[in-house]
């Protein structure tokens, strides 16, 4: 899943592509995906790109006076054409094409998704906050207002929850994921169950791992074109996606909790005083 950073950098790069180009249609293949109806997508024909940002995980492209916000899920991506498209095939919404955007030269954008479960996300909408979840998102941990102080009012807030929860809540903190969460809590030395409420040495521990790990994958991604993103992210994650292997730092074997759907993975030698953490549902929090 595209988290901040990736997404960060796909707002960068497609900004150059796109800004003060017209768009002459935006092609719904997966009419599942749209989630919204008024503007029409035929509201986009003819008009300028002006600008090319985010919120939180969701990439918006402001075209004229529609916003088109889209959110990539678990598995959706976006790749670039350097050409016209080439005709959908097969039957529509059931490959992994959902949509794509065409420029007036015929070159831009598709959004692809692959498995069999679809949750990749696209509005248009006069205002972002009309969409939902763009109206939840909690504070940007990147934003300057984004202080070490509001940081630790929320974790007192969070109280006894699970630190590992509370970093990936996008209406608490917007744009971690399980990824970079995994990697934030390996950086900090913390159990991913630890309880949010922690002293003031902890939180400034945490505060800097959150952002050393966000500007740093940032930083490695820079100049990036979407088709290297991915093999970018998983190339600096240390332990997220690597059970099994050394940790780079102590050498432990890197550990696993499965979920239902999900999983994440962590170091005991650094993380959980040596203790393996065992499965979610029978596992004490550990401090």
């Amino acid at each position: 899943m595209p988290e901040l950073p990736e997404v960060h950098a796909l707002v960068a790069d497609l900004g150059a592509r796109l800004t003060g180009r017209i768009v002459d249609r935006l092609d719904v293949v997966s009419f599942a995906a749209l989630k919204t109806f008024d503007p029409p997508v035929s509201a986009l024909h003819g008009q300028v790109v002006r600008s090319v940002s985010r919120h939180g995980k969701f990439l918006d492209v402001e075209i004229g006076d529609v916003h088109l916000l889209m959110h990539l899920a678990r598995a959706g991506w976006l790749r670039w054409r350097d050409g016209p498209p080439p005709p959908p095939s097969g039957r529509p919404g059931k490959g992994p094409l959902a949509a794509r955007l065409v420029l007036d030269d015929g070159t831009g954008f598709d959004l692809t998704e692959a498995g069999t479960k679809k949750s990749l996300a696209i509005s248009l909408v006069r205002d972002p906050a009309e969409v939902p979840g763009v109206a939840r998102l909690g504070p940007d941990p990147l934003d300057d207002d984004f202080t070490e102080d509001v940081f630790a009012g929320i974790l007192q807030a969070a109280g006894r929850s699970q630190i590992k929860g509370v970093l990936r809540s996008q209406s608490i903190i917007a744009g971690i994921g399980n990824a970079y969460s995994d990697e934030i809590l390996h950086t900090a030395r913390m159990s991913p169950f630890k309880p949010a409420a922690m002293t003031p040495a902890e939180v400034s521990v945490l505060y800097a791992a959150v952002q050393s790990t966000l500007r740093g994958a940032i930083e490695r991604a820079d100049g990036l074109a979407a088709s290297e993103l991915k093999k970018e992210k998983k190339s600096g994650l240390q332990v997220h996606g690597r059970t099994g292997e050394a940790c780079p730092v102590c050498g432990d074997t890197v550990r696993q909790v499965t979920y239902a759907d999900s999983s994440l993975q962590y170091c005991p030698t650094c993380q959980t005083g040596g203790k393996p953490l065992a499965d979610r549902v029978l596992s004490r929090l550990l401090k």
